[in-house]
């Protein structure tokens, strides 16, 4: 009998190209996360990282392929897109409280006590500087809760305190998730990831070893 994890997200042949484009972003990706499984995702800049992020949330829909979810998924955590910009920190809360069905004031003392926005919650988001909407995702998203964290650079947002906070909240304090995380500080992949997908010219591939996946990820950004 197999001692691994069940499969939390199965990709199948997952294909992106925009019309005007000449070549895909990429093409038959294919890939598994098992429950509470650590995935990096390392490419140099512009070979889709955050555009796969985006897919697997649900923000955009694939040109072809498949994209199977058997655990709850996060929004894109450091995707401003999900935000109405004229409701107020505090409703754009109640808003998702209610689509997740949650106690509105339970989140939203959640939220308040981990994004430190105070007063700003009372502000509209299309106020909000890039790094206090990132702060307001963040705070949600570990106020709601979920099986799997989609993570894209979020960890750089605020000063070195915060991000010690952010860091802990999502790596200690929720170590039996799974996350998938782009991210260009190889030492937080080393600490945190036991598995990368490595996306390079519309192609990826799957290292079971971090180390290998971050040497090789490292020669590309010098090549």
């Amino acid at each position: 009998m197999s001692s691994l994890p069940p499969s939390g997200l199965s990709v199948t042949g997952l294909s992106l190209k925009y019309r005007t484009a000449h070549k895909p972003v990429f093409e038959n990706l294919t890939f598994e996360l098992p429950v509470g499984g650590r995935l990096a995702l390392l490419g140099r800049n512009g070979q889709g990282k955050s555009t796969l992020i985006k897919l697997l949330g649900g923000v955009m829909s694939p040109t072809s392929g498949r994209i199977d979810w058997r655990m709850r998924q996060s929004w894109p955590i450091g995707f401003n897109g999900g935000f109405q910009g004229s409701l107020s920190g505090l409703d754009n809360i109640r808003f998702l409280s209610r689509i997740y069905d949650r106690n509105f004031s339970d989140v939203r003392d959640r939220v308040d006590a981990f994004a430190e926005l105070g007063p700003s919650l009372r502000l509209p988001v299309r106020h909000y500087s890039s790094g206090m909407r990132a702060r307001l995702a963040f705070g949600l998203s570990l106020a709601i809760e979920f099986d799997c964290y989609l993570i894209d650079e979020l960890v750089a947002v605020g000063d070195a305190r915060f991000q010690r906070k952010c860091q802990y909240e999502l790596f200690e304090e929720r170590a039996d998730r799974a996350f998938l995380m782009a991210s260009h500080d190889t030492s937080l992949i080393r600490a945190n990831c036991n598995r990368a997908l490595l996306i390079e010219g519309g192609k990826a591939k799957v290292f079971d070893d971090i180390e290998e996946a971050v040497e090789i990820y490292k020669w590309l950004r010098t090549a």
